[in-house]
């Protein structure tokens, strides 16, 4: 189970968010064309400003939660303290994620298009589900 909670946190946070967040925080154009993030000219400056500042703080500390999938497969017990704080960075990642997007749609702010709204928060809520189960297992372990 350990291995595979492992392989699950190597891919779905440091594949497709830590390393998504990195390249948003070199390049926002490069970013939009993989459909990382939404081009500049479909949001609000505003909106897209604060995603900027979010990829750049994201790049620099959401990389705990992939380390404690790979100290996991490792097997190695330091993976649970990782596996807290990661857990709990991922939570907090995604509970402002929705909520500043839920906050500003409702001011009218242009956040994005509906589609690709919906699978960002398909992922938003998905990253704080494994954030979630992590601690649990982290506390447990």
């Amino acid at each position: 189970m350990n291995t595979v909670w492992g392989v699950v946190l190597i891919v779905f946070t440091l594949v497709l968010c830590w390393l998504a967040q990195v390249v948003n925080a070199l390049s926002p154009r490069l970013a939009a064309r993989w459909g990382l993030n939404e081009r500049e000219s479909d949001v609000d400056p505003v909106f897209f400003a604060d995603t900027r500042g979010e990829a750049i703080w994201d790049a620099l500390i959401i990389w705990i939660l992939p380390l404690a999938g790979v100290l996991l497969i490792m097997n190695n017990p330091a993976w649970a303290y990782f596996g807290l704080v990661g857990g709990g960075v991922y939570i907090y990642f995604a509970g402002r994620g929705i909520a500043v997007r839920l906050v500003m749609r409702r001011r009218g702010i242009r956040i994005g298009k509906p589609g690709t709204l919906k699978i960002y928060y398909a992922f938003l809520v998905l990253w704080g589900v494994i954030g979630t189960i992590t601690i649990i297992m982290a506390a447990l372990a």
